[in-house]
């Protein structure tokens, strides 16, 4: 009996090197023009808004992926989760997501201006720790900048970040 030939078994070794492991992002999108940048103006025509789609389009209430510029805008940054939060016209308005507990050091955190929330486990963490959503950057996130995750944030989590992010925001 004759086996598969060399040709359809490199053919299945290449799809499956090719296809995205689970719990992983896809590689990050080259930053640049169009990409993820801070929002200045706080909440000022930002729709606060729970919608997550099944659609393949990253909504508001969904984590997704994005590069984002690091806080001291020299042009590096990093390929991280991001939770959207709404919209601001076409555009997605959303705050990243760490892996780190800032519980520990929130008085070091709160008198650099960062604040953080709970936001508890999600399939964007390959290694399921709990993450916190920072509040005090807005970022404002082109659709075309965001890869969608497929993870979606409970109601009642997301409605305690839109409390927290007005009321840090005073909007």
């Amino acid at each position: 009996m004759a086996g598969p030939s060399l040709s359809r078994v490199l053919g299945r070794l290449l799809r499956s090197a090719l296809r995205p492991r689970a719990g992983r992002p896809p590689a990050p999108a080259a930053p640049g023009d169009g990409g993820v940048r801070d929002l200045p103006g706080g909440l000022a025509g930002v729709e606060l808004v729970h919608r997550p789609q099944d659609d393949g389009e990253p909504d508001p209430g969904e984590v997704v992926w994005a590069w984002v510029p690091y806080d001291e805008g020299d042009g590096r940054g990093k390929d991280r989760p991001v939770l959207v939060v709404g919209r601001r016209g076409a555009d997605l308005v959303g705050l990243l997501l760490s892996g780190q507990d800032h519980d520990r050091d929130a008085a070091d955190e709160a008198r650099y201006g960062r604040h953080w929330v709970d936001v508890g486990r999600g399939g964007w963490d390959p290694r399921g720790r709990p993450s916190e959503a920072r509040l005090d950057r807005l970022l404002l996130v082109p659709p075309g900048a965001a890869r969608r995750e497929g993870a979606v944030l409970g109601r009642a989590v997301f409605d305690e970040v839109v409390a927290a992010l007005r009321a840090l925001h005073r909007s």
